[in-house]
């Protein structure tokens, strides 16, 4: 409705997954999430990067953390890219994801929360994630909602831009 996707409050994890091809390396993902109810990360967005995987966590233990799960099999809240920032209910957030040759960057607004060097760390997910790849967003005991989810190739000259949007 209105465009946006609704990821109800799960057990735990609840999410929504791209089952088509998917860049692995140099592009961008930009959406608004919004956390409706609930406590914890809102936007959980798993993503490639290379040959393997990460998430971009926003809301996370209990609220503030934003920051990549994993990096040296640490979780967000306990590695060198943890943020803390407030985050309020019923609020859309512009939240940006680059990953490029040897680099993860993220941001919520246009506050930049992650610069992250890849070279020397080992990426991963949390196994609750799994069924998030190649790319998906899920939140943890947290309804959310999703909108103007856009995908952009830096590969490619024009910069072209996919929108997935919800099925009505």
């Amino acid at each position: 409705t209105d465009g946006k996707i609704v990821v109800g409050m799960g057990d735990w994890l609840t999410g929504i997954t791209w089952n088509g091809e998917f860049p692995q390396m140099n592009y961008e993902v930009s959406l608004e999430a919004m956390k409706m109810s609930g406590n914890d990360f809102f936007c959980g967005m798993t993503f490639p990067v290379d040959s393997t995987y990460c998430s971009f966590i926003v809301g996370g233990w209990g609220g503030p953390v934003v920051g990549l799960s994993t990096i040296d099999d640490r979780d967000a809240s306990e590695n060198s890219t943890k943020t803390l920032k407030r985050f309020e209910k019923d609020v859309w957030y512009a939240i940006r994801l680059r990953v490029t040759p040897g680099k993860i960057e993220g941001w919520v607004d246009d506050e930049k929360m992650v610069d992250f060097a890849t070279a020397g760390h080992k990426i991963g997910i949390r196994p609750e994630v799994s069924l998030s790849s190649p790319f998906g967003i899920a939140s943890w005991i947290t309804t959310s909602a999703l909108r103007n989810i856009r995908l952009k190739n830096l590969d490619k000259k024009d910069h072209s831009v996919a929108h997935i949007r919800a099925r009505e």
